[in-house]
């Protein structure tokens, strides 16, 4: 061929030599050409606008009335994220170790490192206190444009392509159905989703041996972001490694490639050193938190898997597949698309493949998360499935719109699925109607594209062949040659640059809209059907205001207590302030779990949610000595902030550290919670029937008039009512819902109790249900405890030191769960690890010390910081050895 003819052939192909024959054409690449940064930013943008629109439709907050907070968003990370702000700002009483809010005293490094430890967790600090909800929703927002800029760019290194498609695939990671359905309400886990296109950076730079720093760094900030779903993206970035070293150029060794694995490897190893400080305290106080019931895996339904490719589908019981209809038909056409090299095509086909199956299969279900099957959500690691299917894509689209034979096949292979999966329960009456529009979008959107290549091709060349006919024919003529030539080019030029901009801009705008128009429906359709589905909270509003400014009042800590009571939403305490019980985490400790179980609390979550318990004897035992009540003025509704009276309620308590004498009897498997909480207390303060007959719905017992009526039913669900009293519902719904012992009224003058029993499931019952509390002697236990206890206390961040009356013999007992990490010592003596007095912090005295102190240290801070200098000394060698080689490298000639 002609020179002239290569050079225009060059141009319409978008490569130079043969290999552009060969990896067939590229005009659009070449047509849409922008800055390295112009997809990451793209797609952020392009993100963040579609999750806007779709939570807009939804009329969900913050562009809405309703409320967006479901389950675990609304009780447990939207009252982390405002204690989180409150602590940084410098509002709180504990510290970085201890939380003094929650559970009365929590481990709160653990809980930074499960849900508050992301970089993007500090734009919280921005906003007022009562902004708390919109400054999660732009976390939210933020987390997930960053996935979609860091997806968008990956694509972009792992090939050059076409800026505007990496930045739609790059959108379509970061709202995938994971996105939607799961990590838009868990936005820890959203950390995850980020990190995996940067940990597959960080195997780009291991495989080519460059950036022998930043890799680890990376690493490290991945996992101290949110170590869980920085395991399930490391893994998958080693999957993505594996094929990349398995399509290297054949010209690379075996060495070469095991050379890049290796570094890989010591890039991870040094980044999670890094990070253990945080990952190992974490790891640790999850080996003492309360445990969940033994989930056994059970795949879900392959029609269900399909489905969940599809638009407008949601379940928390199959993988959350969903990336946009044309990125999946994309996906699907590059085992067909021979402008792929084989080994390319074979080895992310075999990735995708490989990847869908370790979903199914319980020994690679247990791998993916970390040995254990979660409750509830089984397929968290949904979204590295997500990213493989979206590089497939991309390696497909890269070099241009696929043949004819390859979309064909693809679209079939489509068709098939949607096919397939049209009997399963998720789907929805939006996801078909959705998918045919998309689908057809997709369709139009490759068919301009493509026309736009057969221009090029067909306009151009002649002009070219023109040009070389000119340049043989009339080379003598000079002047005329060079006019002519001028000209046929210059009408060349102008018919490419048409047909190659207007076409491909064209198809991308209709790439756009098939891909956002469907991930807003399906965003809306997602969040409707959450909130119609779920357990959800109302949003923050003048409830949490009045209880806020009350706590804030009456605080008297370290005095005593102030406990808020029942406010919407769980683990009130950190909303609002005060020093409860109720406290909401996945690190809830056993020991705090137990202790309060056994002595009458209810919880939620299998107990890793204890609530308030409005009682006098357990305000006593916690030195809770302000207890607010509220009763709502309206109905708590979805699309409205809650209002309720607050009411001030304050009782002499003893203090916060109180003296107890040794070799008390201690409980047995069979106390009920009144008999614990007597033993806890020092004193019999209840009197309990010595029989409780049950006819029917009726139970009966005889208790001294006057005395108070308590109801300890922990496993039943319905309401209980004492003759002439109004009813009182309890919701235990064993394992994960226990309820609190309740007050049902006063003993009439004729000491007969009879309570009546209106269930709404069968009866289950403890042993010892009845309790009535004689006042008389809960005050003189009190006056007992408060004369013997202490002194004077002082609370640090995450300490107490207490002053004890001359001569204090026996036990002194500090008003908190004796949870790992408590170190305690009684005068002078050497802190050591903290005895426990039923579940409570203890230290035992000789009757010389006047003072004790306690403090709290998460356990494994210190082997974490072993761990982390070792590893920052290893990344100094590392960039010590990388600077002599290079400097090696360029001494040599």
């Amino acid at each position: 061929m002609p020179p002239a003819a290569e050079t225009v052939l060059d141009e319409v192909d978008g490569e130079k030599g043969e290999g552009a024959n060969r990896r067939g054409p590229g005009s659009l690449a070449r047509a849409l050409r922008a800055p390295a940064g112009a997809a990451p930013l793209a797609a952020a943008l392009l993100t963040t606008v579609l999750l806007c629109v779709a939570t807009a439709l939804s009329r969900t907050y913050p562009f809405g009335p309703v409320t967006r907070n479901i389950v675990d968003l609304g009780q447990q990370y939207l009252p982390f994220h405002a204690y989180w702000r409150a602590l940084l700002l410098g509002e709180t009483h504990g510290d970085a170790f201890l939380n003094w809010n929650s559970g009365f005293g929590s481990n709160f490094l653990g809980d930074i490192g499960t849900y508050l430890s992301s970089p993007f967790d500090l734009l919280v600090v921005l906003f007022p206190a009562d902004r708390i909800e919109l400054a999660l929703y732009v976390v939210t927002a933020a987390k997930i444009a960053a996935a979609g800029a860091g997806a968008a760019l990956l694509l972009l290194r792992l090939r050059p392509g076409p800026w505007p498609v990496a930045a739609v695939l790059g959108t379509a990671y970061a709202l995938s159905g994971w996105t939607l359905n799961y990590g838009a309400t868990i936005p820890m886990w959203l950390d995850g989703l980020v990190a995996f296109p940067l940990l597959c950076l960080v195997g780009e730079w291991a495989r080519t041996g460059r950036r022998p720093v930043l890799g680890p760094l990376v690493v490290a900030l991945a996992w101290i972001a949110n170590f869980y779903t920085a395991y399930m993206a490391t893994l998958g970035a080693a999957v993505v490694l594996a094929v990349r070293l398995f399509t290297a150029e054949e010209s690379a060794t075996a060495r070469q490639r095991i050379a890049g694995a290796l570094r890989a490897a010591r890039g991870v190893l040094i980044g999670i050193g890094l990070a253990a400080p945080l990952v190992v305290v974490v790891f640790l106080a999850t080996r003492v938190a309360d445990p969940t019931p033994v989930t056994t895996f059970a795949p879900a339904p392959w029609t269900d898997v399909l489905a969940r490719f599809l638009p407008a589908t949601a379940s928390v019981d199959s993988p959350a597949l969903f990336i946009g209809t044309p990125a999946l038909a994309l996906a699907l056409t590059l085992p067909f698309n021979r402008a792929v090299a084989p080994r390319v095509r074979a080895g992310w086909t075999a990735a995708v493949v490989l990847v869908t199956l370790s979903l199914q299969w319980e020994p690679t279900h247990l791998l993916w998360h970390a040995g254990a099957s979660p409750n509830g959500i089984p397929y968290r690691q949904t979204f590295v499935l997500c990213g493989l299917l979206l590089i497939a894509a991309w390696f497909s689209a890269a070099q241009g719109v696929p043949r004819p034979t390859a979309l064909l096949a693809g679209g079939a292979l489509l068709g098939t699925l949607a096919w397939a999966a049209r009997g399963s329960v998720d789907i929805d009456d939006r996801t078909f109607p959705a998918f045919l529009a998309s689908a057809g979008l997709a369709l139009a959107s490759a068919l301009l594209a493509r026309e736009g290549i057969r221009r090029n091709a067909t306009r151009v060349l002649p002009a070219g062949e023109g040009v070389r006919r000119n340049a043989t024919r009339v080379l003598p003529a000079g002047e005329g040659v060079r006019r002519n030539a001028t000209r046929v080019l210059s009408a060349g030029e102008g018919v490419r640059r048409n047909a190659t901009r207007v076409l491909p801009v064209l198809a991308v705008v209709l790439l756009v809209a098939a891909q956002a128009g469907e991930t807003v429906v399906t965003g809306k359709r997602i969040e409707e059907q959450q909130r119609s589905e779920v357990a959800w909270s109302p949003r923050i509003g003048p409830w949490h205001a009045s209880a806020a400014r009350e706590v804030a009042r009456a605080d008297g800590w370290p005095r005593f207590r102030t406990d808020p009571g029942e406010v919407p939403g769980g683990n009130d305490v950190l909303i609002v302030g005060g020093q409860g019980a109720d406290y909401y985490s996945s690190l809830t400790a056993d020991v705090t779990s137990s202790t309060l179980s056994s002595l009458g609390f209810g919880h939620y979550a299998k107990g890793r949610h204890p609530v308030t318990l409005d009682n006098p004897v357990t305000d006593v035992l916690f030195s809770i000595g302000t207890r607010m009540r509220s009763e709502p003025t309206e109905p708590v509704r979805q699309d409205a902030r809650p209002r309720a009276t607050v009411t001030v309620a304050t009782t002499p308590v003893p203090p916060l550290v109180t003296v107890r004498p040794r070799g008390q009897r201690a409980p047995r498997p069979g106390d009920s919670a009144f008999v614990r909480q007597e033993l806890l207390l020092g004193a019999s303060v209840y009197e309990l029937p010595p029989e409780t007959r049950r006819t029917g719905r009726t139970l009966t017992a005889r208790c001294p008039a006057g005395s108070e009526v308590w109801f300890w039913a922990p496993e039943y669900k319905g309401s209980a009512a004492l003759a002439g009293a109004a009813a009182v519902d309890f919701e235990g719904k064993p394992p994960a819902v226990r309820a609190p012992m309740r007050a049902l009224g006063t003993v009439p003058a004729s000491g007969e109790v009879s309570i009546d029993l209106l269930p709404e499931a069968g009866i289950r019952l403890p042993r010892q249900p009845v309790g009535c509390l004689v006042r008389a002697r809960l005050d003189s236990a009190v006056r007992q405890l408060t004369a013997t206890g202490a002194t004077h206390v002082r609370a640090g961040g995450h300490g107490v030191t207490a002053e004890l009356p001359p001569g204090s013999t026996g036990v002194a007992v500090l008003a908190a769960p004796r949870i790992s990490g408590w170190r305690c010592a009684a005068g002078d003596a050497a802190p050591e690890p903290a005895r426990a007095y039923q579940g409570l912090v203890a230290v035992p005295l000789d009757g010389r010390a006047t003072t004790v102190s306690c403090s709290f240290r998460p356990p494994g801070l210190r082997l974490g910081g072993a761990v982390g200098v070792a590893a920052l000394l290893a990344l100094a060698a590392t960039a010590f050895l990388h600077r002599r080689s290079l400097r090696s490298l360029r001494a040599r000639p």
